[in-house]
């Protein structure tokens, strides 16, 4: 009878042992393995090598950011356009794709701290003679805009009246359509621009027009973040942290150095990543 009594009890305690250790295991798992949607391409953010592998800046970034917060992370590709439907969706659990922090977009999805901030610019050809600050004088020419950015809103709601506005599913339409001549210019995120179109070169086809835009805050937000679903507040503090320690020990700049010559840190404070 104490044989009997001694074995049902280390069977029971074996089997809670055992049930205790899955629920810990799924508990600590529950945000080990963690899905990155981003939108490909957006040169030199992300791109593909000679073999098809992603690879860029925010690829670099990202998975910097994994290893510290020691998750194990993939990436999964998802159009512009469909990027917040899709995170919502649950087809990843993050979007980390230089997504400019809105009013509107915060409505939808929780963000991270920024990790960079870039200006919007004009781009025409160089031989083209237009002044954007001369409304009346726009009417009638094409503008590209990638379709569900800030620079479609921007464009969308300062331009609208005047000029005719072309929205393509990617960066790299847009800028195929303005080297074919098919549109008269380009509202451009300022890196996209630099690497496609290079038009801070002398003997560069294309130039700048009027001065690079950062605001208003409303339209272009204060900067690029990750999203993530409003409740994954645990997911996106680990996140924060990391982004806080890529900051902190120079990582960051070392990787901005390797793919940017200008400076488009974003570099928190000391209160925020306190918390």
């Amino acid at each position: 009878m104490n044989k009997w009594i001694t074995s049902a009890l280390i069977v029971g305690g074996l089997l809670a042992s055992q049930v205790s250790s899955q629920a810990v295991a799924q508990d600590g798992d529950k945000h080990d393995a963690i899905r990155l949607g981003i939108d490909v391409p957006y040169e030199p953010f992300v791109m593909r090598d000679a073999d098809g592998q992603l690879e860029g800046f925010e690829i670099d970034l990202g998975n910097e950011l994994c290893a510290r917060a020691n998750l194990d992370c993939s990436w999964v590709e998802q159009s512009w356009d469909g990027i917040i439907p899709g995170l919502l969706a649950r087809k990843y659990d993050a979007i980390l794709s230089s997504m400019a922090i809105t009013p509107e977009r915060e409505r939808q999805v929780m963000f991270s701290l920024p990790y960079y901030n870039t200006p919007s610019v004009w781009i025409t050809a160089r031989d083209r003679d237009i002044d954007i600050d001369d409304k009346d004088s726009l009417k009638g020419l094409s503008v590209g805009v990638q379709r569900g950015t800030i620079r479609d809103v921007y464009v969308t709601q300062e331009y609208g009246d005047v000029l005719d506005i072309h929205r393509y599913g990617s960066s790299q339409d847009v800028v195929n359509d303005l080297k074919s001549g098919r549109l008269d210019l380009t509202f451009e995120d300022f890196p996209i621009a630099n690497d496609a179109i290079d038009f801070r070169k002398d003997d560069s086809p294309y130039k700048q027009l009027g001065d690079s835009i950062k605001t208003p805050t409303s339209i272009f937000g204060k900067g690029a973040a990750m999203a993530f679903r409003q409740r994954d507040k645990d997911l996106a503090a680990k996140f924060d942290k990391a982004i806080c320690e890529v900051y902190a020990d120079g990582t960051f700049d070392k990787l901005m150095e390797q793919y940017f010559d200008y400076d488009l840190s974003v570099r928190p404070s000391e209160k925020d990543c306190a918390k």
